[in-house]
């Protein structure tokens, strides 16, 4: 069973905890991993890029020469895909590259990112993450005190406007809450700094 250091925002320890085996000390599926986070990326595709076929360029609506007797290689239009400002051929059209993957493998992913952020030491728990009013030195301070020098995930177990506000002007730093988290965020966000309460709520949505 993991166990980590508990901090407070100041940075000194108050205590220790023990975290579920069930999603924190699991052996990381780096299958499932990778297609999780495949689906993910796909899924915030806009799939909007679009090139202009032969039927929409404008002009080429005149034959450039007549079918026989010129020498040439006989063209219909100045807009066939082989012309210079002529349309593209086969080109990307907008299109959505949503799919869906079952909630077993969403929720392993979850579990598997977790556990890999716990084997790395890069999990900071904290004993309670609040901020008094709308301050960025504040949450900068917090961050500092404990050791995350670079990228960090802050996450509770309720949504905070003014923790979100006050994290929003560091660069690098999200803030997000236990009902959103996803296995992208936790890879992707560097160090995890986690409150206790969302602990208790990852270790109760989780271990259904």
């Amino acid at each position: 069973m993991p166990k980590v250091t508990i901090y407070d925002m100041t940075g000194k320890s108050v205590g220790e905890r023990d975290l579920s085996d069930a999603i924190f000390g699991i052996v990381p599926n780096k299958v499932v991993l990778h297609a999780v986070i495949k689906n993910y990326l796909a899924n915030q595709r806009q799939g909007t890029q679009s090139t202009l076929t032969r039927t929409e360029v404008s002009g080429g609506g005149k034959k450039p020469w007549r079918q026989k007797g010129t020498g040439h290689a006989r063209q219909g239009s100045t807009r066939a895909p082989q012309w210079t400002h002529g349309g593209v051929a086969l080109g990307p059209k907008p299109r959505s590259y949503r799919y869906s993957l079952n909630r077993k493998m969403r929720v392993l992913a979850v579990k598997s990112a977790l556990s890999s952020k716990v084997l790395e030491s890069e999990l900071v728990l904290v004993d309670d993450i609040k901020v008094e009013s709308y301050s960025t030195k504040t949450v900068v301070a917090m961050l500092k005190a404990l050791g995350v020098d670079r990228k960090a995930l802050i996450v509770t177990a309720q949504a905070d406007p003014k923790l979100v506000k006050s994290a929003g002007n560091i660069p690098g730093v999200k803030t997000t809450i236990v009902g959103s988290l996803n296995s992208y965020d936790i890879l992707n966000g560097g160090k995890l700094v986690v409150s206790a309460a969302a602990v208790d709520k990852l270790e109760e949505v989780y271990s259904k």
